[in-house]
């Protein structure tokens, strides 16, 4: 028994490396095989052995059941290590990234200035400044959220980011 399934696992291993196998009969042969002698094995063949490949190396039910089963243990285990390597990979670029990110602190009655965004009506050209203001803080929101109020007193209506915002000075 254990002979049988060496000689077994030795064909699947040769079929699986793409080693040359014949056909006895033509029928049911494919152009590739009339015109090279053997059958193309494709790349995926190679890690998970289609049905074709496992008839070659000529193999019972059970153990095709038993060599799909660990194939499929196989790409889990390979799937967590992609898993995990993305997610080291993020944590890292991420650390690298607040390394350099340096956090501005506002604080109420503050005077500050605000980014020009290419998209706003003030943006007109090439010569145009990049800044507008200034203005008051007025209200300092969660996660770098600030409302502001213009030189005269009148609120904005909408929060602005902070990265948007730079401090003024007089």
């Amino acid at each position: 028994m254990i002979e049988k399934h060496k000689q077994s696992h030795e064909k699947l291993s040769f079929a699986l490396l793409g080693y040359r196998t014949t056909i006895r009969t033509l029928t049911g042969a494919s152009p590739y095989m009339l015109v090279y002698g053997t059958e193309a094995v494709i790349p995926a063949e190679v890690e998970i052995p289609s049905l074709r490949i496992i008839q070659e190396a000529e193999l019972d039910n059970a153990e095709w059941v038993k060599s799909l089963y660990k194939q499929l243990a196989l790409i889990d285990g390979k799937r967590m290590n992609v898993v995990c390597h993305g997610q080291l990979y993020q944590n890292r670029m991420s650390r690298d990234f607040n390394k350099r990110v340096k956090p501005r602190q506002f604080i109420l009655g503050q005077l500050v200035l605000m980014k020009i965004f290419p998209h706003q009506d003030e943006a007109k050209g090439k010569f145009s400044p990049n800044w507008q203001g200034p203005y008051m803080v007025h209200r300092v929101l969660t996660r770098g959220a600030l409302i502001l109020t213009e030189m005269d007193g009148e609120v904005w209506p909408k929060p602005i980011n902070s990265d948007a915002l730079k401090r003024y000075y007089v």
